[in-house]
C-alpha cells in the first residue's frame, strides 16, 4: 500500500498532536463544520482527553462515534456517553448513532481494530461490504464479546471510506500481525476489506 504510513512507538500525546494538526488543517480549509469519527474501547480515551485540551475551534467540530453498544448513554459501556463527557465541554457536537442519521464525509476516520480483524463494530460474522447501500447498521457480533455482550450500531465500510484520512492506533503484537497481514492481502477480514478499498492516506500508529 503506497498510501500507508506506519508510525512506530507513538505515545498518546504524540497521537493527539497528530490528530490536532490534521483537524486544525481541516478547520482552516473551510469556514464550515468539520466531521470526524472516533472509536470507543480503552485505547482512545487518554488520547481524546489530550485532544480535548487543545486550542481548536471545537464549535465547528462534529464528532461521530464509529460504533456503539446499544445501551443508554449513561451506561458504562456506552462509547457515545464517554466521548460526549470528554468533548462536549470543549465545545464539540457529539452525534448519537441511529440508523436514520445522514452521515457526512469525515475529515478524519479514526479506527481501532480487534484481534479478529473487526473495525468499528463490523465483526467478521457481519460480512461487511464496501458496496453496502447503508451508512449505519445495527448488528449483532457472533460471538458476543464477554466484556461487552450487547448488540451494536456501527458505521459501515462505505461510510468510513468516505473520509479524507484514515488512521489506526494498533497496540499489541497480535493485532499488529493481523493488520500487517491485511496490508499484504493475506486474509479477507473486515480490516482487509477496508484497507483494500482505501485510496486516501492511511496512518497507523503502533
Amino acid at each position: 500500500m503506497d498510501n500507508l504510513t506506519i508510525i512506530e512507538g507513538a505515545d498518546d500525546s504524540a497521537i493527539a498532536e497528530w490528530i490536532g494538526d490534521a483537524l486544525g488543517a481541516a478547520l482552516s480549509a473551510t469556514g464550515g463544520p468539520v466531521a470526524i469519527t472516533v472509536p470507543g474501547g480503552s485505547t482512545p480515551f487518554p488520547i481524546l482527553e489530550r485532544l480535548a485540551a487543545m486550542q481548536l475551534d471545537w464549535s465547528r467540530v462534529t464528532v461521530w462515534p464509529g460504533d456503539d453498544r446499544v445501551v443508554p448513554e449513561d451506561h458504562p459501556a456506552s462509547n457515545t456517553g464517554r466521548i460526549r463527557t470528554l468533548l462536549e465541554p470543549a465545545g464539540a457536537e457529539v452525534v448519537t448513532l441511529t440508523e436514520m442519521e445522514a452521515v457526512p464525509r469525515f475529515a478524519i476516520a479514526w479506527l481501532g481494530m480487534g484481534e479478529d480483524g473487526h473495525v468499528a463494530s463490523l465483526f467478521p460474522n457481519t460480512d461487511p461490504r464496501t458496496d453496502d447501500p447503508s451508512s449505519i447498521r445495527r448488528l449483532t457480533p457472533d460471538p458476543l464479546p464477554p466484556e461487552a455482550p450487547f448488540d451494536r450500531i456501527s458505521l459501515t465500510l462505505p461510510a468510513l471510506l468516505a473520509s479524507d484520512r484514515l488512521m489506526f492506533v494498533i497496540r499489541g503484537e497480535a493485532k499488529r500481525a493481523v493488520f500487517e497481514a491485511a496490508v499484504r492481502g493475506e486474509h479477507d477480514l473486515p480490516v482487509a476489506r477496508l484497507l483494500g478499498a482505501a485510496s486516501q492516506p492511511v496512518t497507523c500508529f503502533t
